[in-house]
């Protein structure tokens, strides 16, 4: 096994261990309903055998153990329901916490996470469900599986201690029986969600674009492709049955083999000569009660199998952050001066660098526009002072002071940003640009509005802003739904703005018009403008232009 699987599978039993040790004190409830019902299992099986051996004229056990008996069956119906509510509810306690904790790292991280959005779904659905079975099944099974059994082998060692003893010997061989049938087994069941992942990542982003595949005839060829990875689901998930099935098998085999010894023991037919015919049928009884935990825990095992496949891929999200978490901002300030030193950044050290010693300055009210080829590292430079990544040397300074000490959040407080393609929510144009700021008041969104000229175009609207637009921004045009996202921009008010590429894909009058907003909402703050548009170098600020992570040269507008 490489480094890597080792690391990996070391920070899988970690988030396990961990997880197992926040739903302790949550599982206290139902292990002790568990431990309730074998009790009330054990008190059955005595009832019953009183009442067999009174049927063959041994003891005079009558109607009192009956009804004794039919009470103790709706007493274990009524611990197993409340058993079965106090797991729901701390596996639905649990799924709420690790989602929260997934989701929140998902939108930390933003577009730094190369994963597509398919995969990023599975993981805060599929493999924390994964991670409910470990908690609600595997965790009560596993104490009940040794705590449940030891009881029922206690009592019938009380009856007779020649029959505890063979209960107890099939019980130490349980844990043998299951090694032998797993092995391979939490690979097999990874291997399953890797596929799962893949399988649910490609359905839904092949939904998102299912327009484009129409459109190049590719329909066909992807429903191939969706079949081949389902094919290949299938066959990792009937790996795993096997193994279950196998597991069940030897189970089965053990209990029909304390069965026979102990009919061996006290006599395939009671006969006179046994001296106490109510504990041998007692301790017959009691294999089912010493059975049904270690079956629980056989079934409960690989629920421990699939929560160790998906914690290999949760654990990088859920992992403590490596280092200080950050220094946290007392108050925005209004004026922003952004330097940058001698700045490398490398995604891959294969290829070469994205930022390869980058200097620049930008004053408050001052707008840089960075110019060069795709790939030349404008984008990279956004994504630094947004704090979806850290420079690998030099530096970067906000006001003199390292923004690097800042947490990566409090970088995304200080801007504003715009993108080459607005994603609006399904819902009112009002919604969508006070997202910016929930807090905001009607006045402020509708001044936003006015400034991003939304309202050019929203008073001829029905609703005017409370107009609905569908999900994408299904409705408007893509120079209508850029200029939302200018909207939110101003109603952001931050003191810093980034803008990558904000009028790609528009024609030459709608550029203007957007332009237009842009050059207002730069005006009176420090603006960095990652574009091509040779429109908006001429008017937005001046021009730094970018060659393989380096500075080459240095214009100003209209130049």
């Amino acid at each position: 096994m490489s480094r890597a699987a080792n690391d990996t599978d070391r920070a899988a039993e970690e988030l396990l261990r961990r997880e197992a040790k926040r739903a302790r004190a949550r599982l206290a409830l139902p292990v002790a309903l568990g431990l309730g019902q074998v009790a009330v299992g054990i008190a059955q099986a005595l009832l019953i055998a009183m009442l067999i051996a009174s049927l063959l004229g041994f003891g005079s056990a009558g109607w009192t153990e009956l009804g004794a008996a039919a009470a103790l069956v709706a007493l274990s119906a009524g611990l197993g329901v409340a058993q079965e509510r106090a797991l729901v509810a701390t596996g639905e306690a649990a799924k709420a916490r690790l989602r929260a904790a997934v989701f929140d790292r998902l939108l930390a991280d933003g577009p730094s996470d190369p994963r597509p959005v398919g995969e990023r779904a599975a993981l805060v659905v599929d493999r924390i469900e994964a991670l409910e079975g470990f908690l609600t099944r595997w965790l009560p099974a596993a104490v009940l599986a040794i705590a449940g059994p030891a009881l029922v082998a206690a009592a019938a060692a009380w009856a007779d201690p020649t029959s505890g003893a063979i209960l107890a010997v099939a019980g130490l061989l349980m844990p043998v029986a299951m090694a032998a049938t797993g092995i391979g087994a939490a690979q097999a069941s990874r291997r399953q969600f890797d596929a799962l992942g893949r399988l649910s990542g490609r359905f839904l982003d092949r939904m998102r674009g299912l327009p484009t595949l129409v459109l190049f005839r590719r329909q066909e060829a992807e429903a191939q492709a969706l079949g081949t990875a389902a094919a290949e689901l299938r066959e990792r998930t009937m790996k795993v049955l096997r193994v279950a099935f196998l597991s069940s098998a030897s189970l089965e085999v053990l209990a029909a083999g304390a069965i026979a010894l102990l009919a061996i023991r006290h006599g395939a037919v009671l006969g006179a000569a046994h001296p106490d015919p109510v504990a041998a049928i007692f301790t017959l009884l009691l294999v089912p009660a010493f059975f049904a935990p270690l079956r629980s825990f056989s079934q409960a095992y690989h629920e421990k199998l699939s929560a160790r496949g998906a914690a290999a891929e949760l654990a990088p999200l859920l992992a403590e952050p490596e280092g200080p978490p950050g220094f946290r901002l007392e108050e925005i300030p209004r004026r922003l001066v952004v330097t940058f030193q001698d700045v490398r950044l490398t995604y891959d050290p294969t290829r070469p660098p994205a930022l390869d010693g980058l200097t620049f300055r930008v004053m408050p009210g001052e707008t840089l526009v960075l110019s060069g080829t795709s790939g030349a590292g404008k984008s990279s430079v956004l994504r630094l002072l947004m704090g979806f990544r850290r420079p690998d040397s030099g530096r970067i300074a906000l006001n003199g002071q390292d923004a690097t000490v800042l947490a990566p959040a409090e970088l995304r407080r200080l801007s504003s940003y715009v993108g080459q393609r607005a994603h609006l929510f399904r819902g009112t144009l009002r919604e969508n640009i006070r997202m910016a700021r929930p807090e905001a008041a009607d006045a402020e969104v509708e001044a936003a509005a006015e400034a991003a000229q939304v309202m050019a175009f929203a008073r001829g609207l029905s609703q005017g802003l409370d107009t609905l637009v569908g999900e994408g921004g299904f409705g408007l045009s893509g120079g209508q739904a850029q200029r939302v996202a200018v909207a939110r921009a101003f109603l952001r008010d931050a003191p810093l703005v980034l803008l990558d590429e904000p009028t790609a894909h528009l024609d030459p009058g709608t550029e203007s018009e957007v332009l237009e907003s842009l050059r207002r909402l730069c005006t009176g703050r420090t603006a960095i403008i990652a574009t091509h548009s040779r429109a908006a170098q001429r008017v937005l600020g001046r021009v730094l232009e970018i060659e393989h992570g380096r500075a080459v040269g240095a214009r100003m507008a209209g130049e």
